[in-house]
C-alpha cells in the first residue's frame, strides 16, 4: 500500500512543473519560434491585465517586464492556454544603476538567478527578456556584459527556454554592442512605435543575423507625433490609432515572418503616460477599445462580435487639435464631436478635463496622473458639451470618451492653452 502511495505521489508531483521546450530552429528561408515540437508565432498581449479578454481575442501569448510575484501569474497564463516572455528589469542608468559597480552588478545577478531557478520549469513559461530598453540614453555599454553573464547563467541553468534583450528602437551601434558582447542572447526584442514599418530593413542593413520580435507596438509615440506651438504632444484618436495599426502590423511584423518571430501589442492594460489614454488599449474604466477589434481580427481573422464606436470629428470651438487653440480664462467653450457605432448602439459620452501632464519620465517609467478638473464641465448633449475654461494660465486636455454602454469605447483629447 506505502509503495502504491509512493508511485501516485511520483506522478502527482512530477506533473506539477513540466516545462515545455522552446526553442528557435533555422528554417530553409529564416527562422521560426518552436514550442512542443510545433511551430509557435508570438500573438502577444504586452501587459498582465485582461487575460480573458487576451484569449478571446485570440491572443497566444504575453509580456512582463518584472518577474517579482508572476507565479501566479504563469498559473493563470497556463489555465488559459497562453504563455509569459517574463521579464528582468536590469536596472537602467536612468534609475541609477552603475555598471562599474561590481557588487550591485552581482546582487541583481543573484536575484535573477533565483527566479531562474523557481520558474524555469514552468509550463506557461516562453522565454527570458533580460531587460528592457536598457540603451535609452545610457552611456556605459557594461551593461551589456551584465546582460550577457545573465543570458549564459539561464542558458547553463535551463535548457528549455531562449533568452532575449529588449531595445528602445533599432540602432546600428547597440546592435554591434550585443553582436559582439551577448552571443547568448537568442532572439532580439524591438521597441517600436511610428517607425515600425521600417524595422525589417533596419535588421537586416544593420547586421542583425539572429530571428527578432517587437517587444512593444501601436500607438505612435508622444515623442514622434507634432506638437502644438506650447509643445504639446498631439494624441491620435483611438480610431486613427486602430486604422494605422492594421497596417503597420501587415507592412511589418506580418511581411517579415521569416525573421520577425511575433510581437506583443503595447499596453494591454492601461496606465498614464503623457496621458491616461495614449497607450492602452483599455480605459481606467476598463472598456475596451478599437484597437482589441483590430487585434481580434489580425489574431483570428474573425470580426469581434461587438465592436467599439468610431471617431470622424472632435472640435473645441470650431478648431482641431493640430489649430493651436488659445482660449481665454473664465469663459463658455463649445466642443463637438461625431461618432457611430457599427452595430446601432445608443452612444453615451462622457467629458475630462486635466491639466497637461507634468510628471514627465522616459522609457516607460511611472508617471502621476494630473488632478481632474471637472467641476469645470457644465451642460450636456448626445454630441457636445459647453465647459468653463480654466481661471490660471497653462496648458490643459479636454478628453472625450464615446462608449456604447457594451464595455467598449472611442477616445480623443484635445490639447489647448488658457492664456
Amino acid at each position: 500500500m506505502r509503495l502504491l502511495a509512493f508511485f501516485f505521489l511520483l506522478l502527482t508531483t512530477s506533473t506539477v512543473a513540466q516545462p515545455i521546450k522552446v526553442e528557435i530552429q533555422r528554417t530553409e528561408n529564416g527562422f521560426q519560434l518552436v514550442r512542443e515540437g510545433k511551430p509557435y508565432f508570438i500573438k502577444g498581449a504586452g501587459g498582465i491585465s485582461f487575460l480573458n479578454e487576451a484569449k478571446e481575442a485570440g491572443a497566444n501569448s504575453v509580456r512582463t517586464w518584472h518577474y517579482t510575484d508572476k507565479e501566479s501569474l504563469l498559473d493563470e497564463a497556463h489555465r488559459l492556454g497562453l504563455t509569459v516572455c517574463l521579464g528582468f528589469w536590469v536596472r537602467p542608468e536612468r534609475q541609477g544603476m552603475d555598471y562599474n559597480d561590481e557588487k550591485a552588478v552581482k546582487a541583481q545577478f543573484d536575484r535573477f538567478k533565483e527566479a531562474v531557478l523557481k520558474f524555469k520549469d514552468h509550463p506557461a513559461l516562453l522565454c527570458w527578456a533580460i531587460g528592457n530598453e536598457v540603451d535609452l540614453n545610457y552611456k556605459n555599454t557594461n551593461v551589456w556584459n551584465a546582460i550577457q553573464d545573465l543570458a549564459k547563467m539561464i542558458h547553463d541553468l535551463d535548457p528549455n527556454h531562449p533568452t532575449t534583450t529588449v531595445i528602445a528602437g533599432i540602432k546600428r551601434d547597440v546592435v554591434n554592442e550585443i553582436k559582439t558582447k551577448c552571443p547568448d542572447i537568442d532572439f532580439l526584442g524591438i521597441n517600436v512605435y511610428g517607425d515600425i514599418e521600417n524595422v525589417p530593413k533596419k535588421v537586416r542593413d544593420y547586421g542583425w543575423e539572429k530571428p527578432y520580435f517587437i517587444g512593444e507596438w501601436s500607438s505612435t509615440g508622444h515623442w514622434e507625433v507634432p506638437k502644438t506651438k506650447w509643445g504639446a504632444p498631439i494624441e491620435q484618436s483611438s480610431t486613427e490609432r486602430a486604422k494605422l495599426a492594421r497596417t503597420r502590423y501587415a507592412n511589418s511584423i506580418a511581411k517579415d515572418s521569416l525573421q520577425c518571430v511575433g510581437g506583443y501589442v503595447f499596453i494591454w492594460g492601461q496606465k498614464q503616460e503623457r496621458t491616461p489614454t495614449w497607450y492602452g488599449v483599455f480605459t481606467e474604466a476598463k472598456e475596451k477599445t478599437e484597437m482589441v477589434d483590430v487585434m481580434t481580427e489580425i489574431w483570428t481573422g474573425k470580426k469581434a462580435p461587438n465592436t467599439a464606436p468610431k471617431l470622424s470629428s472632435f472640435k473645441i470651438d470650431g478648431k482641431l487639435a493640430s489649430d493651436n487653440i488659445m482660449l481665454k480664462p473664465n469663459q463658455p467653450y463649445l466642443a463637438t464631436f461625431n461618432a457611430s457605432d457599427s452595430e446601432g448602439d445608443m452612444l453615451q459620452p462622457r467629458w475630462e478635463l486635466l491639466p497637461e501632464s507634468t510628471d514627465l519620465k522616459e522609457g516607460g517609467d511611472k508617471e502621476a496622473r494630473p488632478e481632474t478638473l471637472n467641476a469645470l464641465i457644465q451642460t450636456q448633449t448626445s454630441n457636445s458639451v459647453t465647459f468653463l475654461s480654466p481661471q490660471k494660465r497653462g496648458a490643459y486636455r479636454l478628453f472625450l470618451y464615446v462608449a456604447d454602454g457594451k464595455g467598449a469605447v472611442a477616445t480623443q483629447n484635445i490639447p489647448f492653452f488658457v492664456e
